[in-house]
């Protein structure tokens, strides 16, 4: 399909926008986990990576929420990407879009779907040896229940997955596979 750009130009956008490795990083685990998160549900993978992969071009130069992804989509507009992954990218910052909600399950799942892969970089790095692999799904599952653990992963954009049709606990386990699958690439 044409989705108005390839996955090697979402990433060389993603390398221009961004600096951080750990920011591209986050990008490249949110594209695995919208790629499980498709295939699980039935959706176009590639579709869904490249709004997981783009998701955040903005999140350096625009940090306060009430204007992050606005930059994002009017680049995205600009390079005629699929309207439907630069409203789903919109929306996973409801903040700054006032009067704007989530309505889909494509835009429910990028919420979640990136959001989660906070909590789990943070799960593996309490780990002795640092790594996703040693990450047991079990754990992820727990730390979701503790508030104070990653902070930052609001957990009640994390349970958006079962808006979008995903129990809490598949959506858990599917994620970290996901991460896992690519742990050589984000180093963990």
């Amino acid at each position: 399909m044409n989705y108005g750009i390839t996955r090697e130009e979402a990433f060389e956008l993603v390398k221009q926008h961004l600096k951080s490795p750990n920011m591209i990083n986050h990008c490249l685990a949110a594209e695995a986990v919208m790629k499980a998160l498709a295939e699980h549900v039935g959706e176009d993978a590639e579709k869904w990576g490249l709004a997981g992969l783009l998701h955040d071009l903005d999140a350096e130069s625009h940090t306060d929420l009430e204007v992050h992804t606005r930059e994002t989509a009017r680049i995205l507009e600009e390079k005629g990407v699929d309207l439907e992954i630069i409203e789903a990218i919109r929306l996973h910052n409801e903040q700054a879009h006032p009067g704007e909600r989530r309505s889909t399950q494509f835009q429910h799942l990028l919420a979640a779907g990136e959001t989660i892969t906070g909590l789990i970089v943070a799960t593996a790095l309490v780990y002795p040896d640092k790594k996703l692999a040693s990450v047991k799904p079990k754990s992820v599952r727990k730390r979701i229940k503790e508030k104070a653990f990653a902070a930052g992963a609001n957990r009640d954009i994390i349970r958006e997955c079962e808006v979008g049709g995903v129990p809490l606990a598949e959506f858990c386990d599917l994620s970290l596979l996901a991460m896992q699958g690519i742990d050589s690439e984000l180093g963990l």
